[in-house]
């Protein structure tokens, strides 16, 4: 009986045991080391109470217009390319370009047009443009006109060229080296001041290394007509002509003419023509005005920019003579550039007197020597040209 009760006892103390051992708290681990970094809020986003600034807008707004399509190797070409300078060199400058605006009515609209979208500059490149532009300039004080190759001038209006007859007289003296049958061929637009004294100092020049040299003159009456510079081109061929020039807007339709036809080609306007004279090609001038017009340009933006009548040259940048074809002789290319450097030193000046016409009548008394003025009015013709001036 005892022994039964203390057995009894045994089991109850060993599962009393065993059932405070299950419900004792477990041990907890050592915590680590390293603190834990709380993470923080995001930043708050400032929303920005201003809209923001739009980009400023063109410093100045030119417009552009030209006679002819700009691509034409030729005049045209050459006033575009002087305009685009003006933007490589003045970036916040705007332009608007017009091409294909040769008459008078068509110019009004255009420059109208360019003025209602802000063009405070004007650049009027074809002949027919000069009166269009003098009387807006009436209209529109506050906007600035410049004319390419004219002569009026006025509050705000004013003009610019270069000053070909310098570069006429030294492709006059190539002309007169390369000739074999000693007839020039001058194929011209229209019978006009500034053509005739072109004319006058290619033959001037062409005399001073051959005597015996005449230029024949045919005209076709229009500025862009390739028909009739092929045709004249061909007619003055008939007659015998071997070296061949041309006042016209582009020069690519004489010049490729004669080089169908084996005769030598002078080029003028835009340094651009040799390319359709592979081979009979000679030399040639072109306009390179680029850097004037960037210089008128900030005179505009500055508020320093005055009228002046602006004529400068190959000296000045304006002009710039062509590469010699791989027909020319190095002795020609060396009396041509000699040429240059003594009208650049004034030891020679192309219309210095004694200058007789064609009838053997004084026209520059010795001493004197011809004025821009004068040139721009020329209707006669030096000695050695056959053609009418009228």
């Amino acid at each position: 009986m005892n022994k039964k009760l203390l057995f009894a006892l045994s089991v109850l103390l060993l599962c009393a045991a065993l059932l405070f051992s299950a419900c004792a708290p477990a041990a907890t681990e050592e915590p680590t080391t390293e603190p834990i970094v709380p993470t923080e809020p995001p930043t708050e986003v400032v929303v920005p109470t201003e809209p923001p600034t739009e980009p400023a807008g063109p410093c100045l707004i030119i417009g552009a217009l030209y006679g002819g399509p700009i691509t034409d190797a030729g005049y045209n070409q050459a006033m575009h390319e002087a305009v685009m300078e003006i933007k490589t060199n003045i970036d916040c400058v705007e332009i608007i370009e017009a091409e294909n605006v040769p008459d008078e009515a068509g110019a009004t609209s255009t420059m109208e047009n360019m003025i209602q979208q802000g063009a405070k500059f004007i650049i009027a490149t074809a002949f027919n443009h000069q009166y269009p532009a003098l009387e807006l300039s009436k209209k529109y004080p506050d906007v600035k006109f410049e004319h390419a190759g004219g002569w009026e001038m006025g509050a705000n209006f004013a003009n610019f060229f270069g000053t070909p007859p310098d570069g006429w007289y030294m492709m006059g003296v190539a002309a007169g080296k390369m000739t074999k049958s000693n007839k020039l061929g001058f194929v011209a637009a229209f019978p006009m001041g500034w053509t005739s004294t072109f004319i006058n100092a290619f033959t001037l020049g062409a005399r001073s290394v051959n005597p015996e040299v005449q230029t024949i003159v045919a005209y076709t009456f229009a500025w862009g007509d390739r028909a009739k510079e092929a045709d004249t081109t061909n007619s003055l061929i008939n007659q015998g002509v071997d070296v061949i020039t041309m006042h016209v807007d582009s020069p690519s339709t004489v010049i490729s003419t004669a080089e169908s036809r084996g005769v030598y080609s002078i080029g003028y306007q835009n340094l651009a023509a040799q390319q359709f004279a592979p081979k009979y090609w000679i030399s040639g001038t072109g306009f390179t005005l680029g850097g004037k017009l960037t210089w008128l340009t900030s005179t505009v933006l500055d508020g320093t920019w005055t009228p002046i009548f602006l004529r400068c040259g190959i000296s000045d940048g304006c002009m710039a003579i062509a590469p010699f074809g791989s027909e020319v002789p190095q002795e020609v290319q060396d009396l041509v550039l000699q040429t240059k450097a003594d009208i650049e030193a004034g030891k020679i000046v192309v219309f210095a007197g004694p200058i007789k016409d064609q009838d053997g009548n004084i026209k520059v008394a010795e001493g004197e020597t011809l004025t821009d003025d004068a040139m721009s009015a020329v209707d006669w013709f030096v000695e050695g040209v056959v053609g009418s001036p009228k």
